[in-house]
């Protein structure tokens, strides 16, 4: 690998992106349970252990039952890679798909790239 970090790293360090982007907003009861649905990783330049890794994480889809987010990292203004990441809401007893509650879409438009 000549010192590169694995590309399984960078699909942890888009989730961890993620997770931060939904700390911004404050839970509510009707929050459903989410699933990640689906991961897409695409690699530009490699990256080596101690690098410093900037993240922009946007709503790349809202649809009627999932979210999806693309992160962006950067390393000194260079893009090393960008990860699509979709969510899907479930219900939290039979872990069924659900519609995504209208409070919830509503706070996601305003993030949509």
């Amino acid at each position: 690998m000549h010192g590169e970090m694995f590309r399984a790293a960078y699909v942890a360090r888009a989730e961890e992106a993620v997770t931060e982007f939904w700390r911004r907003r404050r839970s509510a009861r009707s929050d459903p349970q989410f699933t990640v649905s689906k991961v897409v990783c695409t690699f530009h330049e490699p990256l080596k252990l101690g690098d410093l890794v900037e993240t922009h994480v946007g709503v790349s889809k809202i649809g009627g039952k999932s979210a999806g987010f693309l992160v962006h990292m950067e390393r000194d203004g260079t893009a090393v890679a960008e990860a699509e990441i979709v969510w899907t809401a479930c219900d939290p007893e039979s872990r069924e798909p659900i519609a995504l509650p209208e409070d919830l879409r509503d706070w996601l438009y305003q993030f949509l790239d």
